[in-house]
């Protein structure tokens, strides 16, 4: 089986086991950690160790950790709370959102040249490597600076083989344009995931990315503006139309996140995205998975939308 790099190092495809496909560790700025780490609330290492404890105990074994540069990641946290809590955690090189204007001149053939190194040397000063690829656009469409991104993401992606996961708007129907951009690249559609895709129930639009070949992260839960359940029709609907070897189910929940304050001054113990989330990476566990049985779907199901489905993705054998 082929081999993908986990933060711990490489680990064989067949031993992923249980996968998300679309979560986070700690979210912030970059560089916020290290320069103002109380932002982030008390005891950081060990809330996030205690809460993939529990994701472990559940038997969830591996989760994608899509946290870029631009997002704040933190490679020795990651490293710190995979040993400890037994889940097999896989970082992510790319590029989110937040492209500042100072590099708005960098080239994509620049930037495919660091990504290519933080998957074949690992992430400056760490010896972690990349074991997927990330680009993103959102509401306002690929903008230049998020083209270029997109572009050099495709490029390392040619050079390494690795699958590239996508930040998308599906409400405004960006990834028409972000696949144009891989068609354009050269890029084996097959190798892309369209996360967020679940932040709309327009069925018909979802179809058409699937027959363009890429697989679909359905990972927004518990979310926002479109209802967990509707979330989970949008999912069986899918997989009743014979896609359901192409769909990735997670959360993109956030484990560590700004503790922001309250009107009165105090600082709260959970950040907003917990309180939104109070189940954190159980709740596929507790009220999807019963959910999808309930509407039909069998175990097997079950086990390709998280053990095969991410299986071939993260080894390249789609």
């Amino acid at each position: 089986m082929s081999q993908i790099n986990s933060v711990l190092g490489p680990i064989q495809a067949e031993d992923l086991g249980f996968t998300l496909m679309h979560e986070h560790v700690m979210v912030c700025a970059s560089g916020l950690l290290q320069s103002y780490p109380d932002l982030m609330g008390p005891n950081r290492e060990q809330r996030a160790i205690a809460s993939l404890k529990k994701a472990k105990a559940a038997g969830i074994d591996t989760m994608v950790d899509a946290t870029t540069f631009d997002l704040g990641r933190s490679p020795e946290l990651l490293k710190t709370v995979s040993a400890a809590s037994g889940v097999n955690l896989i970082n992510v090189t790319g590029w989110w959102l937040d492209v500042p204007r100072f590099m708005w001149g960098v080239g994509a053939d620049q930037m495919a040249r660091e990504f290519i190194r933080d998957i074949q040397e690992g992430f400056r000063g760490t010896d972690v490597k990349a074991g997927m690829l990330k680009c993103a656009a959102d509401a306002d469409g690929v903008t230049a600076p998020l083209e270029t991104m997109a572009r050099a993401v495709a490029r390392a992606h040619l050079e390494t083989g690795l699958p590239i996961m996508v930040h998308s708007y599906p409400t405004g129907q960006v990834g028409r344009r972000q696949i144009k951009i891989f068609k354009e690249e050269g890029v084996d559609l097959t190798k892309v995931k369209i996360d967020h895709s679940n932040d709309t129930t327009d069925t018909e639009y979802l179809s058409w990315l699937l027959d363009q070949g890429v697989y679909l992260g359905l990972d927004r839960y518990p979310g926002r503006h479109v209802s967990p359940n509707m979330r989970t029709n949008t999912l069986k609907a899918l997989m009743d139309k014979g896609f359901t070897d192409r769909l990735c189910p997670s959360h993109d929940c956030i484990c560590l996140h700004i503790h922001n304050e309250l009107p009165d001054g105090s600082i709260p113990a959970d950040h907003d995205f917990t309180k939104a989330n109070p189940d954190q990476y159980l709740y596929m566990q507790r009220h999807v998975i019963p959910q999808l049985l309930e509407m039909g779907a069998s175990d097997a199901d079950i086990k390709t939308l998280f053990v095969h489905n991410p299986r071939r993705f993260l080894s390249g054998n789609s």
